[in-house]
């Protein structure tokens, strides 16, 4: 049973509570140093002259595309549902080329799996609130690539046999196994996260080095928002 109740605090920011049998999770208020679109209206006004800044739903625009989304349950490394229905959403250009992604993968029997994409400004706020560690979990004075829809967290699935590549580590694993240099790893393993790597830089998107499964958009002028996913529409 899962009892879901959103609402905005003062400074109209998204506040989500969350209750369901052994989690309780409430986004928690920050201060941002940038402008935050909170409201439909604000963000009709933000693309109305910039189409390719729309949000748009990734399984519409990607074919095949897996999703495991999982701050929509509890299997992440908060341990609390931190959306209320989970949704994979972009923005339209980097949607387009992570569409471009999944055609190339799909030569070489392989699929992407999306574990996240947007995220509201609110969350990271309760994120950063967990875990204040910069090298995992972006600080929200300036939002992050997640907050403007321009990051997607995911891997590569075999399409022969529906099992994930061996990336090393699981998603969320913040330990020095998941940096992109750590090089104790098995040759195989070195090897996918490589293809993954050099498949997304080919398509526009750059990385950070402590997390193999993320990847953002290398146009940094997108706004962040702070707006649940039904309100994307």
């Amino acid at each position: 049973m899962v009892t879901t109740l959103i609402t905005r605090n003062s400074g109209n920011h998204l506040i989500w509570i969350i209750l369901a049998t052994g989690t309780v999770c409430r986004a928690q208020p920050c201060k941002p140093i940038v402008p935050v679109i909170a409201t439909r209206q604000a963000l009709a006004a933000s693309v109305a002259s910039r189409p390719e800044a729309k949000f748009v739903r990734l399984e519409d625009v990607i074919p095949g595309l897996i999703t495991d989304l999982r701050y929509a349950t509890t299997n992440n490394f908060t341990h609390s549902v931190l959306y209320a229905r989970g949704a994979a959403y972009m923005r339209q250009e980097p949607a387009a080329a992570l569409a471009r992604v999944q055609q190339e993968l799909q030569k070489k029997h392989l699929a992407l799996k999306v574990f996240d994409a947007y995220r509201p400004y609110s969350i990271t706020c309760s994120l950063w609130h967990h875990t204040a560690d910069k090298r995992y979990v972006a600080n929200p004075r300036r939002g992050s690539h997640h907050n403007r829809g321009t990051a997607a967290d995911l891997t590569l699935v075999d399409l022969r046999t529906g099992r994930e590549l061996d990336m090393g580590t699981g998603f969320d694993n913040f330990t020095d196994t998941a940096h992109h240099d750590f090089a104790g790893l098995a040759p195989q393993v070195i090897a996918n996260r490589r293809l993954l790597k050099h498949i997304m830089w080919k398509h526009g998107f750059n990385f950070v080095p402590t997390e193999w499964w993320h990847y953002h958009w290398r146009d940094k002028s997108y706004d962040v928002v702070d707006l649940g996913f039904d309100e994307l529409k």
